[in-house]
């Protein structure tokens, strides 16, 4: 199978933003990643997250066993300029199954 390359269009704008909030003199601290686009460029990406979910990674020649499909999408390239770099990528290994040791479920 011919690995995907990702082709966005429209115009998507993917970055992180610090968020600070005082609690009663606790300073609490997150971040949020904000995923902003006009309605091309969030239907590319959604049609992108498809591709990367019906991908068969057994079928990737080049993906070695336990390894996990993944695309870059960068600034000027396929985001805006004013984007960060994003990786997206499948949970689940070639071949295992298996999920990386840092992944939490939901509920836990």
């Amino acid at each position: 199978m011919k690995k995907y390359k990702p082709t966005i269009t429209g115009n998507l704008d993917i970055f992180i933003i610090d968020n600070e909030e005082d609690h009663d003199g606790e300073i609490q601290k997150w971040r949020d990643i904000l995923i902003h686009g006009d309605p091309e460029g969030l239907r590319s990406l959604a049609a992108l997250l498809i591709k990367m979910a019906d991908i068969n990674q057994n079928d990737v020649v080049d993906l070695p066993t336990g390894a996990r499909e993944h695309i870059h999408l960068r600034p000027d390239d396929d985001l805006s300029n004013s984007s960060e770099n994003v990786i997206i990528g499948r949970l689940d290994a070639k071949g295992t199954g298996a999920f990386y040791d840092r992944y939490i479920p939901l509920n836990q």
